[in-house]
């Protein structure tokens, strides 16, 4: 009898800790300027990012008022403890924008973009980013 709580208890923090793992992303934000993700522009405006698997890596971004999609692979990043609110996260290097980071309420770990060509470009040139961070919400 033990053994069998033993055996259902390491199944349910098993399937726990997969579900923890396989935390979908999807915010809403009114992006109040021009930015790029990858080497992708997007125009200001209202966009849904949302995770298009399981594994969370590939995120969709929707321009909600205007047919803008795209789909840029993202990495998972942590911070030492949970956000305490919803944000898209901004590299702001002279007039432009790249989106960096996006974290959720109540997680430590968010999802984190490549540097485009033209930031990598701009870093080069010894500019420091500014971070400028934008509300977002959970969007169901």
């Amino acid at each position: 009898m033990k053994n069998l709580r033993f055996v259902l208890f390491t199944l349910t923090v098993l399937l726990v800790a997969s579900a923890a793992q396989a935390q979908q992303t999807k915010v809403k934000a009114n992006v109040p300027f021009d930015f790029v993700v990858g080497d992708s522009a997007y125009t200001a405006g209202e966009y849904i990012l949302k995770s298009t698997s399981a594994s969370g890596v590939p995120i969709r971004i929707d321009n909600t008022q205007e047919a803008e999609t795209g789909i840029v692979l993202s990495n998972a990043c942590a911070s030492s403890s949970p956000s305490v609110t919803t944000k898209l996260v901004f590299h702001r290097m002279g007039d432009h924008y790249f989106l960096y980071q996006i974290w959720t309420e109540g997680n430590a770990s968010g999802r984190q973009f490549p540097m485009s060509r033209t930031e990598l470009q701009l870093a080069q040139n010894h500019e420091n980013p500014e971070l400028v961070i934008v509300a977002a919400n959970i969007s169901r």
